[in-house]
């Protein structure tokens, strides 16, 4: 019985003393990470952000940083979509970031991706805007895309998309005129307009600045009413 203690207690010994010896090897400044490679096709993040996270946030060695909150830094920048952050021995970390890659804005608050999330940055760029309840971001990005690849032929594209709180959709093309949707088979509609546009609307003399789709056999269409004095003069 006392060699069999004897023996436990060596056993633990053993074990206790090799935990010393990871725990200093792993915590003594004999592991630094002298090398961060960031990796993606980064159009907004620069180096100077790069360069105060790792100063701010980055505590540790090799083995004792925590990669979780590195990754969180990062993932606060306001372009940076997904960041994925890995060692690489013996010295070397290694970040891959996802940016957002814009595609119009939400209102005048936010801007969407091509996912159909919605961020808060800066962006110059001239973009189509969306309005609706924020949890529409998504819908209204998927009728964005489908709508636009069904306009292209007419040359025809999206500068306003608003989605109402009871899901009325109403669209207005770079021509200025204004396309009423409302909730129902929207693609469906829009498909028997462009069918008929190029017969129609871009037929007529004066430019339409409002068409009505919410009609079962057909669609309704307005001038503006400047475009519809001039002519009257010009008839008098």
């Amino acid at each position: 019985m006392t060699l069999w203690l004897a023996n436990t207690l060596y056993a633990l010994a053993a074990v206790l003393l090799l935990y010393a010896v990871l725990f200093l090897a792993v915590h003594l400044p004999v592991f630094p990470l002298r090398k961060v490679d960031v990796k993606g096709e980064l159009q907004h993040v620069n180096r100077e952000q790069v360069q105060f996270i790792v100063a701010r946030e980055m505590r540790g060695n090799f083995f004792t940083l925590d990669l979780n909150r590195t990754r969180a830094a990062f993932e606060k920048l306001p372009w940076v979509r997904n960041v994925n952050v890995r060692r690489r021995w013996p010295d070397r970390l290694e970040v891959a970031i996802e940016e957002h890659v814009v595609l119009a804005r939400w209102g005048s608050s936010a801007l969407v991706n091509t996912h159909g999330d919605l961020f808060r940055a800066a962006s110059n760029a001239v973009l189509p805007e969306f309005n609706g309840p924020e949890d529409a971001a998504r819908e209204v990005t998927g009728h964005y895309e489908e709508f636009s690849r069904m306009l292209k032929p007419f040359n025809l594209a999206l500068t306003h998309m608003t989605l109402s709180d009871r899901r009325a959709l109403q669209l207005k093309l770079n021509n200025g005129l204004v396309v009423e949707l409302g909730r129902d088979k929207v693609r469906e509609r829009l498909g028997k307009f462009i069918g008929a546009y190029g017969q129609t609307v871009a037929k007529l003399p004066i430019s339409v600045a409002y068409a009505d789709l919410r009609y079962p056999n057909g669609f309704a269409v307005r001038y503006p009413e400047i475009a519809l004095k001039k002519a009257g003069g010009e008839r008098g």
